[in-house]
């Protein structure tokens, strides 16, 4: 028999012609598929012809991807079993699960959500196979006929058109032929009967005794075809799945820990913002304990961009239209700015135009009215690098169903920053922002980061191929530098630049994308700004973009998810509460809270007249840091008692020495 030579998981051998990739992985029930020279395919692939393969492994981010389709391909056998009349849409995996579209009479009840799982639970155990044929355009149609939603599909694939045809589509018609897989069930007697099919790429597990009791169905919704409201409605499923029980009871206890530190959540607990439907969707109000953490998250980073050099720059909210198309941003970024305003415009009492109006736009940017201020005046290379920053209040048109808290905001302040410097200062001038932004998020109690490099979308860009190669090469040449993991994001730059993106993980370990850093060669020239060199002669400078929090609101919210609302002291809107353990020590608590508001402290007393017990649950939900309790022990020696936010207590401490506790807890930025 002919063998062939390839290689292994990374070392060479000779196999026999007709080797599968069950044949070499096979005997490990951890490997579910194989990697073809860089393709997914189906563990039983025979592999004449492959040059390379490695196996997959199910913990695997691919390996996952796979378990979770799989697990959507079971989904829907479980609905047409129930309700044979469902239609099937389309069943990707994502992020942490997968969902698959039906278009059923009636919507999907909680308890119908159940029913299935038990179904999909005796489906898995009954072992089926997952089987792949390749199929003509004309054989897909025959087959599935009874499916209008896939017959769509076949048609967009034949027609060429099935990129980009609808989110998760890939899935299903993707690059390369046209597959069903076929679910292989045994009858009583043995024989193999197909189950279920479904029109799909692939790859999928080799049974689905692998899927075992790690998934579990999580929520149902509204969803349009192909992500269109002008398509039909369908009825959308979401699940998860994971290798086993414990790792899906892992993940659902994080979800749960998530959602009890939804900042939306905490906002309301802790009187910090609002959202009134009175001025409008993704639109926060900051009460004044949210405006106190707000202050000092501000004032704090004002005192670090002062030490470091930079200048501050106040720009207005909106702007003619003739800004935004110099910048180009009425080009490349329409869609997410509101409305234009037409003001300006005179007309004669018979309706004669007399003045032509002007269009104004909300600004979404603040970089463009940093370039006017510094084409305000001549500039010369001593000036440079010349760093102006400014807390911008921007607005950008998101859509209702994108908008979420302070996360996803329509209105919402920048930390921004533009740096103006020569091309022999840009790569030290990264270096040191790099370093300032990493050192001011970790004074805000952040430390876990890694970095994303976001590349060239050749369309939406402008400028030329050298100046994109150029400015990539320089980011990355300092990412790596910092040390950090660097990953990439192709096409995800900016229409003016590549940049840099720290991604920070929280206390519960989810990734938030933080501060960028983007470097422009394109938007000083549009805006044909110059400086005057050592020479004399007249040179482009080099722009780079920089928000450190991405916006005020938003970081305000991840540190508040990150703290779960137990901010730090030196953020925390009241830092001390004083709680009497009775009426008769309200006087000399007063006086103490006096002392500590000397020293700068924000200190309250607490004279209401709820019970002590009650004053002290009220402090504990309010996440108060630092709760001092004074009985007559405590008056007599002109002490407090502490009580600390683990619930911990220490007795007896001086009045003076309290107040330095306190002062010194909030200087150091201690994370208690």
């Amino acid at each position: 028999m002919p063998e062939l030579s390839l290689s292994v998981a990374g070392a060479q051998q000779s196999v026999a012609a007709g080797t599968t990739g069950t044949d070499l992985f096979g005997s490990d029930r951890a490997v579910v598929a194989v990697r073809v020279d860089g393709e997914l395919r189906d563990l039983d692939v025979v592999l004449d012809g492959a040059q390379a393969v490695e196996p997959v492994t199910i913990d695997s981010p691919d390996g996952l991807s796979i378990l979770r389709h799989s697990t959507a391909h079971v989904l829907a056998q479980a609905v047409q079993q129930v309700n044979p009349d469902a239609k099937l849409g389309i069943g990707p995996p994502i992020t942490d699960g997968f969902y698959y579209d039906f278009d059923v009479e009636t919507p999907f009840q909680p308890e119908d959500l159940k029913k299935l799982e038990k179904a999909m639970q005796r489906i898995v155990n009954t072992g089926q196979r997952f089987r792949r044929r390749v199929v003509t355009e004309e054989e897909a149609r025959a087959e599935l006929a009874g499916e209008p939603y896939k017959l769509e599909l076949v048609g967009l694939k034949g027609s060429g058109a099935a990129e980009g045809a609808a989110e998760g589509a890939s899935a299903e018609i993707g690059a390369g032929e046209l597959t069903i897989y076929d679910n292989v069930a045994r009858d009583r007697e043995g024989n193999e009967v197909v189950a279920w099919k479904d029109l799909c790429r692939g790859p999928h597990l080799p049974t689905t005794k692998l899927i075992g009791n790690g998934f579990q169905l999580m929520r149902s919704a509204a969803a349009y075809w192909r992500g269109s409201e002008k398509n039909p409605q369908l009825q959308r499923v979401y699940g998860t799945a994971w290798p086993t029980k414990d790792e899906l009871r892992a993940y659902t206890e994080r979800l749960a820990e998530a959602e009890r530190r939804d900042h939306r959540r905490l906002g309301t607990e802790l009187d910090l913002f609002s959202f009134p439907d009175e001025i409008g969707s993704g639109l926060p109000v900051f009460h004044p304990k949210g405006a106190m953490i707000r202050m000092e998250m501000e004032d704090y980073s004002r005192r670090r961009h002062i030490a470091s050099g930079y200048s501050f720059a106040s720009s207005p909210h909106i702007t003619k239209a003739k800004l935004f198309e110099v910048s180009g941003h009425l080009d490349w970024y329409a869609d997410g700015m509101y409305p234009p305003m037409r003001v300006d415009e005179e007309r004669d009492a018979d309706g004669t135009l007399r003045r032509q109006g002007q269009d104004y736009y909300l600004k979404p940017m603040n970089c463009p009215m940093h370039n006017l201020i510094f084409d305000a005046r001549g500039r010369s290379y001593r000036e440079l690098p010349l760093r102006l920053f400014e807390f911008g209040t921007v607005y950008r048109y998101e859509k209702s169903g994108v908008v979420h808290g302070m996360t996803r905001a329509r209105g919402f302040t920048q930390d921004d920053a533009h740096i103006y410097c020569t091309r022999e200062q840009m790569r030290d001038e990264l270096a040191s922002l790099l370093t300032f932004v990493l050192d001011l998020l970790r004074d805000y109690g952040l430390n876990d980061f890694y970095l994303e490099l976001s590349t060239r979308n050749p369309e939406k860009s402008v400028g030329d191929d050298a100046t994109w190669a150029e400015a990539t090469a320089v980011l990355e040449e300092v990412a790596l530098a910092s040390g950090l993991d660097l990953v990439p994001d192709p096409g995800g730059a900016a229409f003016y630049g590549p940049k840099i993106s720290v991604q920070a993980r929280d206390a519960i370990g989810r990734t938030w994308q933080l501060s960028t850093i983007q470097l422009d060669f394109n938007l000083p020239e549009r805006f044909e700004l110059e400086y005057t060199a050592a020479d004399g002669s007249r040179q482009r400078p080099v722009m780079i973009h920089r928000a450190l929090f991405g916006s005020i609101e938003r970081f305000f919210a991840i540190l508040l998810e990150h703290y779960a609302g137990a901010m730090p002291p030196w953020l925390a809107p009241v830092q001390v509460l004083a709680v009497p353990v009775a009426e008769p020590f309200n006087d000399y608590l007063e006086d103490v809270v006096a002392q500590l508001r000397a020293a700068g402290v924000r200190a309250e007393l607490d004279d209401s007249d709820d019970r002590f017990n009650k004053k002290i649950r009220n402090a504990t939900t309010q996440k108060v840091p630092f709760v001092l309790i004074a009985g007559g022990d405590d008056a007599e020696a002109g002490a407090v008692s502490f009580r600390f936010r683990d619930g911990s207590q220490r007795n007896g401490v001086p009045i003076s020495e309290a107040v330095t506790i306190v002062r010194d807890a909030i200087a150091d930025r201690v994370q208690v």
